[in-house]
């Protein structure tokens, strides 16, 4: 009749056989995935951190200007220079910018938002608004700040 075979089947010995000879191709080709992985999430990381980087920028310096907007209406009563519809359009590009960063920023920027529309009329003839708007140019400015010095 037939042989009974005892020990490895041909088969697993032909896939040890293919592995072993096989040995430094396989390394190769995970070290090769790896570090295309490793480079795939580096440089997304490296985008994410520049676009942050450019909105906190371009936030920083229309928040700026928005203070300006708001010390020119309120105490020096320029008409031009503090004009709310300058207000508008900062206000609203701070908001834009805002939502392209991480928390708490976009909180920040849109709650600069809500303090402008409750109280932009109150510039020139009430200190509180004045003062409201101007604490929450202040807390957006931290945020963004703050995140920046986070950014690696």
């Amino acid at each position: 009749m037939g042989s009974i075979r005892v020990g490895a089947s041909p088969l697993s010995a032909t896939i040890k056989s293919q592995l072993h000879s096989n040995a430094i191709a396989i390394i190769s080709l995970a070290v090769a995935l790896s570090t295309f992985s490793y480079t795939a999430w580096r440089m997304q990381r490296s985008e994410d951190n520049l676009t942050t980087r450019e909105a906190a920028f371009q936030m920083l310096v229309a928040l700026g200007e928005m203070k300006q907007v708001v010390y020119h209406g309120h105490y020096d009563h320029d008409k031009v220079g503090g004009n709310p519809r300058t207000g508008w359009v900062y206000v609203e590009t701070i908001r834009d910018f805002g939502s392209a960063m991480p928390a708490p920023v976009p909180a920040k920027a849109e709650a600069l938002m809500q303090s402008w529309q409750k109280h932009w009329e109150g510039i020139g003839t009430r200190d509180a608004d004045a003062d409201a708007i101007t604490d929450a140019l202040d807390e957006c400015r931290a945020a963004v700040v703050d995140t920046v010095r986070s950014l690696h």
